[in-house]
């Protein structure tokens, strides 16, 4: 172990300081690859969109401990300074949520960081000498308001500018942390892209069943909206007809206890950690994000990924690849065909569809809560946050699902605004509250113990497959012979909440819900594989279903029995040589059996008995 952490140190040193390229005195450092990140958070919401992951101070109001690292400069002399950092609140306000400072060796430099740009850009730092070679830097936050630093770049050319656009700047990188072009090869069986419930139980399973397998996830913890990092409780029912033992590996590795926006121990990471771990079958890829995708023929090659904290790159090969990432990301890479937004009224013929097609989506929720201390606690009364009121307030100590931000944006593209914009009400919110809100003695004890700084997302990409489910399939029980997992919970679709939106002129932050119920119904498996990809499986938010039809299929619970699914697909696949389509063509039976027996413990008690929701077969 002591040898591990020993390369893995050695590693980031040479990955901050490597020194290559036109410009051979240089130095290019990412922030994310820092050897003591402090306590800063590596956030790659946004990599594809902004270029890079990137470190964020997400204090809640309270400055995180400094982030440092030590770099080798090639030489002696006069270095011009650049940080590429954002101000994220600059949409909203003149002054700055989120200051830094960078200290070489220990000393602050004059400028600070975080004040200017609304975008993500170059901020010239001026100009620093390097009497020794070994520098330490350090990023020292200020305010605790989720200042952000993506990449240092230091150079003896004093007029040179580094470059922003994504293109060039991934080609600058590249060349100057001296990463391989040619990336390390991987071959498996059956490769999953994205770790949530349905990911995970889909690579679990497929191990479980003689697979060779590789869970690839772009985080550093398992479940997705399930995990600490979002903490959205399970939801839907397991173990229903016509496949009663669907269910029970997500009974075996889900937490036992429910709630939203809780302590980080309700929502167990060790337990699904631990159960793909125990898996002599499965390699996993934490922090391990994939964005380039090789096709051919109509199916996918192979798959690249970056380590998010490295940006060592890894190509995955297989025969068999499952898009599980909630974002439809390796199809859309593909090429695969998709959808997004609501389809019209007269598409599907579905009576809750719009009479026009439009982009509302569900949103992004920002969860919170506080807890009540012994003493008085204080919070900023911040300046840059939006203007609130009595009337504008909410006095409440934890902020559920219904904290939804971003319908009707882009859920790919806008990702870090819909975010932010999420961070910033909840703290506007509480600012109010604790500094001018008229009964603000009730909340004099309370301090915000979580935020989440990763958004908890419903809807963005759905891809096609051979079938697309819609609302009338659902509530007409219209029984297809490929049925598999079973959808539980009502149509269940989330609208901005109009009191909400008039109060706050069209950038609603809270949401409503409105529920169809429906008997429990298979969904066929025909939505769990792409069209036009022929190797490409699905499972979770991102399968081929209707706007409306998604208001059920979404919920973990469903979405984790889909990838138990998907892993005996892969046997089937692997057993028989066959595509997903031939598998509904030609050995179906092969897959009815196995999830007539399932993979799952079936002797583990079900002590999921939280947010099963209702169903018609109650009433």
């Amino acid at each position: 172990m002591r040898c591990l952490r020993w390369l893995i140190s050695l590693l980031l040193f040479f990955h901050c300081s490597t020194l290559l390229g036109n410009n051979p005195g240089a130095v290019f450092v990412e922030a994310e690859s820092f050897s003591d990140p402090g306590g800063w958070v590596i956030d790659q919401q946004s990599m594809d969109v902004m270029g890079s992951p990137y470190l964020m101070a997400h204090g809640m109001g309270l400055p995180v401990a400094d982030a440092s690292t030590e770099i080798k400069f090639p030489q002696q002399g006069r270095y011009r300074m650049f940080v590429r950092t954002r101000n994220w609140t600059a949409r909203w306000s003149e002054q700055a949520a989120g200051q830094f400072q960078v200290l070489l060796n220990g000393k602050p430099l004059e400028q600070t960081f975080g004040t200017t740009n609304n975008d993500w850009s170059w901020v010239d730092g001026g100009f620093i000498e390097i009497e020794n070679p070994s520098v330490t830097i350090t990023l020292h936050d200020l305010t605790g308001f989720n200042g952000r630093c993506d990449a240092l770049y230091f150079t003896p050319d004093h007029t040179e500018t580094p470059p922003n656009d994504l293109e060039s700047l991934d080609a600058f990188r590249t060349n100057l942390l001296g990463l391989s072009s040619e990336p390390e090869i991987r071959e498996f069986d059956f490769v999953v892209i994205g770790g949530g419930m349905a990911g995970t139980c889909a690579a679990i399973a497929a191990a479980r069943l003689g697979v060779q397998v590789a869970l690839v996830q772009n985080r550093p913890v398992l479940g997705g909206n399930n995990s600490s990092e979002v903490r959205v409780h399970l939801g839907a029912r397991i173990n229903l007809e016509p496949y009663p033992a669907l269910g029970n590996l997500v009974n075996e590795i889900g937490p036992d206890q429910g709630g939203n926006a809780q302590p980080k121990d309700y929502y167990e990471d060790d337990k699904k950690l631990q159960a793909v771990l125990n898996e002599p079958n499965l390699s996993l890829f934490l922090n391990t994000h994939a964005n380039q995708v090789e096709v051919k023929d109509d199916k996918i090659v192979q798959v690249t990924a970056e380590n998010i904290r490295t940006g060592e790159r890894i190509a995955f090969r297989a025969p068999l690849f499952a898009d599980c990432t909630g974002d439809g990301t390796i199809g859309f890479l593909a090429g695969a065909e998709y959808m997004t937004g609501r389809e019209s009224r007269d598409t599907f013929n579905e009576p809750t569809a719009p009479e026009e097609a439009d982009n509302l989506t569900m949103g992004i929720s920002v969860q919170w809560f506080s807890e009540t201390g012994e003493q008085p606690s204080e919070f900023p009364d911040i300046k840059w946050g939006l203007p609130w009121s009595e009337e504008k307030s909410f006095a409440i100590t934890r902020g559920d699902w219904d904290w939804e931000t971003g319908m009707g944006k882009d859920m790919i593209r806008e990702t870090e605004f819909i975010r932010d914009y999420g961070l910033l009400v909840v703290y506007s919110n509480w600012s109010f509250l604790k500094n001018h809100y008229i009964d603000k003695e009730r909340f004099a004890r309370e301090k915000l113990r979580w935020v989440a700084y990763v958004g908890g997302k419903r809807e963005s990409r759905r891809l096609v497959g051979d079938y697309i489910l819609n609302e009338n399939d659902i509530t007409e029980r219209k029984l297809m012979p490929d049925g598999t997992a079973p959808t539980s919970w009502t149509i269940d679709l989330h609208y901005p909440d109009p009191e909400n939106e008039e109060k706050f002129e069209g950038e609603a932050f809270r949401s409503i819900a409105e529920h169809i119920k429906i008997y429990p119904y298979p969904i066929p498996f025909r939505c769990l594989y792409s069209k036009n990809i022929d190797n490409l499986l699905m499972a979770g938010r991102d399968i081929s279903v209707s706007h409306v039809a998604l208001g059920t299929t979404r919920l973990m619970r469903t979405c984790g029995m889909m990838g138990e699914v998907l892993g005996m697909a892969a046997s089937v696949s692997k057993a028989k040589d066959a595509t997903p389509r031939q598998i509904y063509q030609q050995h179906f039976a092969a897959l009815e059996q196995l999830m007539l027996t399932g993979v799952g413990n079936p002797d583990i008690p079900n002590k999921q008995d939280y947010n099963l929701g209702s169903t018609l077969m109650e009433q």
